[in-house]
């Protein structure tokens, strides 16, 4: 396993009496890219600003490489923050803007001037030394914020949503370009996001919020394929969340017909919730094929898939399928086993807030 670069230790913040993070505990690995994903006023920005020394903690600390760094200044931490907002100085050039921070340190201009060409390489922005902030487009400008940010080779890299204000063709452009220079530098990245699609795109690692809570951590995959209950299965991608009854180990009842399952250990005749994403139910031609039957009320094609909705059972079925059935079809519903996941009720809304962290 990599060296732990950070940890947040029984992190605790609120404004005006409204707990913002709730004893939150989170360690960060080298050369790691985790994002922090979650709704806004869930706790994410906060907690960048914690790691940055922009706010201080009511209680808990900050450990980097093993020193304690709560109460440090940001300019005396060996990290830098990347904006949605740039925040270049528009009275600078590119070079100026690039250079700002090792003029500070007292770099010399030899060496300065070797680390703008390369910063200005890395981003694909050659030969910008000379122009003026505002006559570069919002992609350039967040990439020069970016290379500002790289040469003073920090350990850590802090990115508060900052391909939010970029157009969706862009966005996926400076998605891969992230990935690129998180593999080039080997710099460790903490992205803040409420875009699913992007988390899962770029991340190592994905850490859900809600409320002040960490509800999840795991790789895009776990996080996707294995959600831990029903906010994160609710918040990354679109799910069929259906409470049911879990009969026995491997066989749960959902809107009154019986599905194997895999999972086990919840007992017996107990509610629970089961999430089925929407690629994973299979539509039947015959109805008497499917475990459960409906018909077919509304199709739209989405390029890659059609998406349908299919009333069974008193629910309404998402379903995204190549293949389509016209609306009136009726049609049988299967799942495979392996795609129906099982979670545990939350007994009170407390409970829901709280998650996995309780």
């Amino acid at each position: 396993m990599k060296n732990v670069l950070v940890n947040l230790e029984h992190i605790s913040k609120s404004y005006d009496g409204q707990m913002v993070l709730d004893d939150l505990n989170l360690y960060i690995r080298e050369n790691e890219f985790l994002t922090l994903l979650g709704p806004s006023g869930c706790g994410k920005t906060t907690t960048l600003r914690i790691l940055g020394g922009f706010e201080t903690p009511d209680k808990g600390r900050v450990v980097f490489e093993g020193a304690d760094i709560t109460n440090l200044p940001p300019n005396k931490r060996q990290l830098n923050t990347v904006f949605q907002k740039y925040a270049l100085f528009t009275h600078m050039n590119i070079a100026e803007n690039i250079a700002f921070g090792l003029k500070i340190k007292n770099k010399s201009k030899a060496y300065i001037d070797d680390k703008i060409k390369y910063a200005l390489k890395l981003v694909n922005l050659d030969g910008f030394e000379k122009r003026m902030p505002n006559s570069l487009s919002g992609g350039q400008q967040q990439r020069i914020a970016i290379a500002r940010a790289i040469v003073n080779e920090p350990k850590l890299l802090l990115l508060d949503e900052p391909l939010g204000a970029l157009d969706l063709k862009l966005r996926q452009d400076m998605q891969y370009e992230l990935i690129r220079l998180k593999n080039e530098l080997g710099i460790t990245f903490i992205y803040v996001t409420h875009d699913q699609e992007e988390a899962l795109t770029m991340s190592d690692t994905i850490v859900v919020m809600n409320q002040g809570y960490i509800q999840q951590i795991g790789t895009p995959e776990r996080i996707y394929n294995e959600p831990e209950n029903a906010f994160v299965a609710d918040f990354i991608g679109e799910s069929n969340i259906i409470g049911a009854t879990m009969i026995e180990d491997r066989l749960v009842e959902i809107l009154g017909a019986r599905f194997a399952c895999v999972d086990e250990g919840f007992g017996r005749n107990k509610p629970v919730d089961v999430v089925i994403r929407p690629e994973d139910v299979e539509l039947t031609k015959n109805p008497a094929d499917g475990t459960i039957q409906g018909v077919v009320s509304h199709v739209i094609f989405k390029g890659v898939h059609y998406e349908m909705e299919v009333q069974a059972n008193g629910f309404e079925w998402l379903v995204h399928s190549t293949g389509m059935f016209p609306v009136g079809t009726n049609v049988g519903i299967k799942v495979d086993p392996f795609n129906i996941q099982i979670m545990n009720k939350p007994e009170s809304e407390d409970e829901e807030a709280v998650g996995v962290n309780e």
